[in-house]
């Protein structure tokens, strides 16, 4: 879900070919860190693939799994834009295919928005249901058309989701099963946390994996991820702290003496 909104503090912009080596810090991390942490921004910034100078369109070009991709944006919804938080999923996934392989696996992606995330795991084998509020799925639709035709085993599908409303009318839980969940900077100063936290809570069964990156504004969002922890167990993946954006993966707690719900 994205409020419509004039574009603001867009942060910045990262092509996954600048990721460099890939060094991302810990909670835990020294001052060199930190020092190494602001000079490989910098190297993403400088690194950023740009559109034309001439162009009628609002679009970014980015590089994951061999592929160039091609976003078109927009300029009147938080949705619409390519956010930061999304690049850094986009990396995470492709570099570690070997420990979480996303051939053939169920996956939403909540909150889609210009549609990154799901171009990269369709790409990357999975089977993709790509979902956000109607003002932008005209758009989402258009990009993961225009990027994964011809490329991937499984043309990813677009649903409206609003977070929190007829899910189990629109996803019923018996017949609804993914294996991973994508979220991208769903989490910011809007109304509609506790939504969205019913909405992972529908999505999600025992073995389901979540991946979940954000950027921490403001005391709200902390707030969100105490309230998230009460349903989830939490681990922090990758933290950019001169990006102030956090990485991670949950699953569901698991209940002392029920048995798990496995996917097949």
């Amino acid at each position: 879900m994205d409020i419509v909104s004039t574009r603001q503090d867009s942060g910045m912009d990262l092509s996954p070919s600048d990721l460099g080596d890939g060094r991302l810090l810990s909670e835990s991390q020294s001052g060199e860190e930190t020092c190494q942490d602001t000079e490989l921004v910098a190297a993403i910034m400088k690194r950023r693939a740009p559109p034309p100078l001439i162009t009628t369109a609002v679009w970014e070009r980015y590089y994951f799994a061999d592929c160039e991709i091609k976003i078109k944006e927009s300029t009147e919804f938080y949705g619409a834009v390519v956010w930061p938080s999304a690049l850094v999923l986009c990396y995470f996934l492709e570099t570690n295919q070997d420990k979480y392989n996303l051939a053939d696996k169920n996956l939403i992606e909540i909150g889609a928005g210009t549609g990154l995330v799901s171009i990269v795991t369709s790409i990357l084998g999975a089977r993709v249901l790509s979902t956000d509020i109607p003002e932008v799925l005209g758009n989402l639709r258009y990009n993961l058309a225009r990027n994964t035709r011809g490329r991937c085993r499984h043309e990813p599908v677009v649903k409206e989701l609003t977070w929190g409303v007829d899910l189990e009318e629109k996803f019923p839980r018996s017949s609804t099963h993914f294996h991973y969940i994508m979220a991208a900077d769903v989490v910011y100063s809007h109304p509609f946390l506790e939504e969205l936290l019913a909405t992972f809570d529908h999505l999600c069964e025992d073995n389901t994996v979540i991946f979940w990156t954000m950027r921490f504004r403001f005391d709200k969002e902390n707030k969100f991820v105490d309230r998230f922890q009460t349903l989830f167990d939490l681990e922090l993946i990758y933290d950019l702290p001169s990006m102030k954006i956090k990485l991670y993966k949950a699953m569901r707690k698991r209940k002392v003496g029920t048995e798990t719900n496995r996917l097949e």
